[in-house]
């Protein structure tokens, strides 16, 4: 089966000068997808004849209209229903794409995309998710911005998307399961955490418990679930410190002739400890509880880190990941109408 994937292309800083370079890398990478680039045709085609690639499995789909990176959602969502955003996101309502890539407008993207595609049937808020290094290789971290002062419910449902969601990228069958939080101890943190925890702690899930700020690395834990607020102030230091550890490397190597020999000999060794950190290897966050997959790229990204979005679109599309998170939800929900009905009867 040919997976196809709507493209933004006008989405993000660059626009078509890169995500019509990453596509075609993906194409040559994917020898399943195909690809329709939405956005300016007259742009698309002169950036495209720049390149040589498969006429046949790359299409173009005009749209008059682009959402600004600073355009507020209900902007986009009212007075852009001709953008590249928006079409892109129609093509996988109608069925002609798969899944949908933007590096567009994150506010625009996730208000646009549960209008269009609607939530997953007792999900009640969609939330963005990507995975992180570790120690022990990597993590799944939502909600990263979605939703600001989320309630234990969608915290916990939070919870259950990210554990299917690495069940099936991962092949992972038990992820485990933990619930961001300052401290550990049960009596800690806000009301919402601790409503989770009940909740969570009733679930089938491998729910674990608290994770603190510094677990996220360790590597201990598979998925991590919290408000967006937390999420993406963790996601923005991790990235800032990843740059802080890069610069400082760089200084130190270029100081002298003699750090700069020792900067050769450690060369395949920084190499690596680049491909393990670098966030543009992690591109490609998860609009997760959407009836369709929708996949978000930094709006700063190359073609390079442009390409993991795609990638990712690819893997979720490949594994029907809404799918099996509707029906995740689905045995939460029959469970705890189980566990009600017991309790009814207990009384």
């Amino acid at each position: 089966m040919t997976i196809s994937i709507a493209i933004d292309a006008m989405g993000g800083d660059h626009g078509v000068s890169v995500t019509i370079p990453a596509s075609l890398k993906a194409l040559k990478e994917f020898s399943d997808i195909s690809i329709i680039l939405v956005g300016n045709q007259e742009m698309i085609e002169q950036e495209l004849a720049k390149h040589i690639y498969d006429v046949e499995r790359i299409k173009v789909h005009h749209a008059e209209q682009v959402v600004e990176m600073c355009e507020l959602p209900s902007q986009a969502l009212r007075k852009k229903r001709q953008s590249s955003m928006r079409l892109a996101l129609n093509l996988v309502k109608e069925g002609e794409a798969i899944a949908c890539v933007s590096a567009g407008n994150t506010g625009a993207l996730m208000a646009v995309s549960k209008f269009v595609l609607k939530t997953i049937p007792g999900i009640d808020r969609p939330a963005i998710c990507t995975s992180m290094p570790t120690m022990k290789g990597h993590v799944h971290l939502l909600d990263l911005g979605a939703n600001v002062g989320a309630n234990g419910e969608s915290l916990a449902q939070f919870a259950v998307m990210g554990s299917v969601l690495v069940q099936a990228v991962d092949n992972n069958p038990n992820p485990s399961v933990a619930l961001l939080n300052i401290g550990e101890e049960e009596m800690k943190g806000h009301q919402r955490i601790k409503d989770a925890n009940e909740i969570l702690k009733r679930s089938s899930i491998n729910y674990v418990g608290y994770a603190e700020g510094n677990d996220i690395f360790k590597g201990e834990v598979d998925v991590i679930s919290c408000d967006g607020f937390d999420g993406n102030i963790a996601l923005k230091s991790s990235e800032g410190v990843a740059k802080m550890i890069s610069h400082y490397l760089k200084l130190a190597f270029k100081k002298n002739i003699f750090t700069m020999a020792v900067a050769i000999l450690a060369y395949p060794v920084l190499k690596a400890f680049k491909a393990k950190v670098d966030p543009s290897r992690y591109n490609g966050a998860s609009l997760l509880g959407l009836r369709k997959i929708v996949i978000k790229s930094h709006g700063s990204a190359d073609a390079f880190s442009y390409f993991y979005a795609i990638a990712e679109a690819r893997l979720e599309a490949s594994k029907n990941v809404p799918e099996l998170i509707a029906q995740g939800v689905q045995d939460i929900l029959e469970k705890q109408k189980i566990e009600q009905k017991a309790d009814t009867v207990a009384e």
